[in-house]
């Protein structure tokens, strides 16, 4: 399978300005970028899918350009927004590259033949004179026709909101980039999610005008989930590619538990397993979707290319405890990772000297409203403390050693938990 065609059977393909593309890609070794907006410290996953996009590129022998957006950060792009963003301070873009950097790097190879190359725009962009880039730049750009783009219109249609000049600009200063790497890195393709059709066609344009160059475009699908809801959020939000925002187990859930109509898509998409393993894993979904073997591949191999080794075999160590495992073997930060999401309870150490029986405790923690209720959910066998069932009233709390020397975990009938954490 060439190169290109595996890219349209992964899924990749949504746009193309050139229908010669496929063949130059599989002939060619051809320079490529792609842009990331640093509005926070750490992308989410609905960047996973370019960031695959690169990783593909460069496996096949291209050579791409991570951008990260410095300086078009303190913009910020309309693109699909339906309100302006709010305005980071240069610090804060900073501080915000420098994590987005250090997250491409797990999937990118800076070094050998077609090494990837790392920019940020705030290097050049931030030396351009007012003056000469109206005068260089803005002279090429149709006012009626930035009006007619999509994520402008949009926003001019909201009396209330509208567009500021400062994100208008943003097309002019995107279409810059291009025009800057065609230059200096002979940059020959730029590939995004389909939002940035209009910002690729706007770069290619002056960098024919300006450059006399022959460049193309390339987008990407934006990544949906077959119930409708938007994919790359949890109840609690974004899954951020950081550790200390998402953490591995979480990361690994989130992807264990992806319905059965779309793993097969995720697989191709998030995963560079080959087509055969896939296909085996679309039969397993259709012979024994219960087993869920195509959910735990996935969500293996997308949270080892993020997270690493370590924090996948604690992740699944974590997510074999929750169903019939020893809690005893998890460490405090991953049991507070497992039961972010539950409701929880903060004593002091010194109550487990003060209340003898188990009962009066678990009022005290409010995780019972009487010493009644939690009799009668001890005699109906539905109590456990530590993942053990209680099956005696007069069960004392010094019976039941702690989670990570300091957490005890009392689980009401199947699904209803709630963590008790000593200070």
């Amino acid at each position: 399978m060439s190169f290109f065609n595996e890219l349209h059977w992964r899924g990749f393909v949504n746009q193309m300005t050139h229908p010669e593309l496929p063949d130059i890609l599989d002939k060619e070794s051809v320079t490529l970028y792609c842009g990331f907006d640093p509005t926070a410290y750490s992308l989410h996953i609905g960047s996973l899918l370019p960031i695959m996009g690169l990783a593909h590129f460069q496996r096949a022998g291209h050579t791409p350009i991570a951008l990260v957006g410095g300086g078009t950060g303190l913009i910020g792009d309309p693109s699909g927004k339906a309100q302006e963003r709010t305005m980071l301070s240069r610090e804060e873009v900073e501080h915000n590259c420098e994590g987005i950097r250090a997250q491409l790097e797990r999937f990118l190879d800076f070094k050998g033949s077609h090494a990837a190359i790392m920019v940020n725009n705030a290097d050049w962009l931030c030396e351009v004179k007012l003056l000469d880039f109206m005068r260089d730049i803005g002279k090429f750009f149709s006012v009626n026709a930035l009006l007619n783009r999509d994520s402008v219109r949009a926003r001019l249609e909201d009396r209330e909101s509208g567009i500021s000049f400062t994100e208008f600009s943003y097309i002019l200063l995107q279409a810059y980039d291009y025009l800057y790497l065609n230059k200096k890195y002979n940059c020959r393709l730029q590939i995004g999610g389909a939002d940035q059709w209009g910002n690729i066609v706007s770069g290619m344009d002056i960098t024919r005008r300006l450059n006399n160059a022959s460049t193309f475009g390339l987008t990407f699908p934006l990544v949906t989930k077959s119930d409708g809801a938007k994919f790359g959020k949890s109840e609690k939000g974004n899954i951020w590619l950081d550790s200390t925002r998402t953490s591995p187990y979480q990361f690994y859930q989130f992807w264990i538990n992806q319905a059965d109509a779309d793993v097969s898509r995720f697989l191709r998409y998030f995963t560079f397993l080959p087509e055969t393993e896939i296909l085996a894993l679309d039969e397993q979904i259709r012979e024994a979707p219960q087993e869920r073997a195509a959910q735990k591949r996935l969500a293996e191999e997308v949270t080892r290319l993020v997270h690493g080794e370590t924090a996948l075999a604690n992740a699944v160590t974590a997510s074999n405890a929750m169903f019939g495992g020893d809690w005893t073997a998890l460490d405090a930060q991953t049991l507070l990772d497992v039961f972010s999401e539950v409701p929880h309870t903060e004593m002091p150490l010194e109550t487990l000297q003060r209340t003898e029986l188990l009962n009066d405790l678990l009022v005290h923690a409010e995780v019972f409203a009487s010493k009644g209720e939690a009799r009668r959910l001890i005699r109906n066998g539905g109590l456990y403390v530590n993942n053990m069932r209680i099956e005696k009233e007069d069960v004392t709390c010094n019976a039941l050693p702690l989670l990570a020397g300091n957490l005890m975990v009392a689980r009401i009938g199947k699904k209803s938990y709630h963590l008790i954490r000593f200070v």
